[in-house]
């Protein structure tokens, strides 16, 4: 039987608009993640058919939630010993009753988005941060595992190992499904923004397919960074996130053309650029910055806002950018940190004083299969006049780029060098 091409294009955008929210519903009712996953997708799978039948339903995730959740009714109904020997996510103490479905509903009322449920539950203590990091874009955000590995700079079937042992270790260490009391959210937040902000980057810039920005996750990320600012509005840490995400996605509109070609930083139309997205991250970002040292959602925040406030790309204050990187490589040295802080140098120094701090990560392990620092080598080389080595750096940049919007655009640099045997 063929799918209908509209009724496949429905639940493919209800995947990417609602999974989260069926997601985290059903967990609600089985508090078993590898049973909820089952669940949903056998919803999504019905509703091909269905959706085929009796048409495609004026609120679809609510048809998908329902259907998860009745799924999963039936099959602990249909077990009664399910609910003793499947683990369970909501621990409970010896001496109250097994709680059935919807038990927590008390809590519902003050958080009343599962997904807030759902990713403090994947970011528990008890696992690594990068368990809590991957399993949450995996389970909140529906990611492939390709797309999370890509997210890690590390290799799928890795990736997938990982995300199958966090997941045993919720069973087994019978993590909660809840939102945890407050004397327990300090320890808890960091891994949380460092999901929504993971989550962001991924929509920012898809690693994979034809689209340069998938909204989808974009909308989402900013969703949870305002649940968080809701839920802890003190946090310095929350506000310095959601300032980042603000102050980066207002250039959203700007990011490509008519065309679909990719639009560089230096060539967007900034009258264009969400103003009052501007404001709010730039208080936000002054209120994240009073807490010393700043942390590092704050700096790049910060630097974000640099870019924001500068009236044209070479009104640009590079100094200061430089001087937030360098503050924020002291506090979180990451390869992707240091890469970013080369590419400010080049523009604050020149091309050549750029292109030497990239060779000098060219050693880095996790920047060995980075895109971005073959394709900034290339733009550097471009720009001293080292056409032959400039065509080279294109050409890995292609080769480790996934992207078409960003390919093409590679593509088209490579073009403008001319052919290989131009000087």
């Amino acid at each position: 039987m063929t799918t209908d091409p509209a009724v496949a294009a429905a639940v493919a955008d209800a995947h990417r608009r609602e999974w989260a929210f069926v997601l985290a519903a059903t967990a609600r009712v089985t508090r078993d993640l590898d049973l909820a996953e089952e669940c949903v997708q056998d919803a999504y799978a019905k509703a091909l058919t269905v959706w085929g039948e009796r048409g495609i339903p004026h609120r679809p995730g609510a048809w998908l939630t329902t259907t998860a959740r009745n799924r999963a009714l039936d099959e602990l109904r249909r077990n009664a010993t399910l609910r003793r020997t499947l683990p369970q996510l909501l621990a409970t103490d010896d001496t109250s009753p097994e709680p059935g479905p919807g038990a927590d509903e008390d809590a519902a009322d003050d958080y009343p988005d599962d997904r807030l449920r759902l990713i403090f539950t994947c970011c528990h203590p008890a696992l690594t941060e990068e368990a809590r990091i991957a399993l949450t874009l995996r389970l909140l955000c529906g990611l492939t595992t390709a797309e999370v590995a890509h997210a890690f700079l590390t290799g799928e079937t890795a990736m997938a190992a990982r995300i199958t042992r966090a997941k045993r270790k919720i069973s087994t260490a019978r993590i909660p499904y809840r939102v945890p009391p407050a004397e327990e959210l300090p320890e808890r937040i960091d891994a949380v923004l460092t999901v929504v902000h993971l989550l962001f980057t991924t929509g920012h810039t898809a690693p994979v397919g034809d689209d340069l920005i998938r909204r989808d996750l974009v909308e989402r990320a900013l969703d949870l960074a305002r649940m968080l600012r809701t839920l802890l509005p003190e946090d310095a840490g929350v506000a310095g996130l959601l300032a980042l995400i603000l102050l980066t996605d207002a250039r959203r509109e700007t990011r490509s053309g008519e065309d679909g070609r990719m639009v560089l930083l230096a060539e967007q139309d900034r009258t264009r650029w969400d103003r009052a997205a501007i404001a709010e991250g730039i208080t936000l970002v002054r209120e994240a910055l009073v807490r010393r040292p700043p942390g590092r959602f704050a700096l790049m925040a910060a630097i974000a806002a640099v870019h924001a406030e500068a009236p044209s790309w070479q009104e640009t204050d590079w100094r200061e950018v430089v001087a937030l990187y360098d503050l924020l490589v002291q506090i979180w040295p990451s390869p992707v940190v240091a890469l970013n802080r080369a590419v400010a140098v080049g523009f604050a120094d020149g091309p050549a004083t750029g292109l030497a701090e990239l060779d000098a990560l060219a050693a880095e392990p996790q920047l060995a299969g980075y895109g971005y620092l073959a394709a900034t080598r290339a733009d550097f080389l471009r720009r001293l006049g080292r056409v032959t080595d400039a065509r080279l750096a294109y050409e890995e940049a292609l080769l480790l780029t996934e992207n078409t919007v960003e390919r093409d655009f590679l593509t088209g640099r490579l073009r403008e060098l001319g052919p290989p045997d131009a000087r």
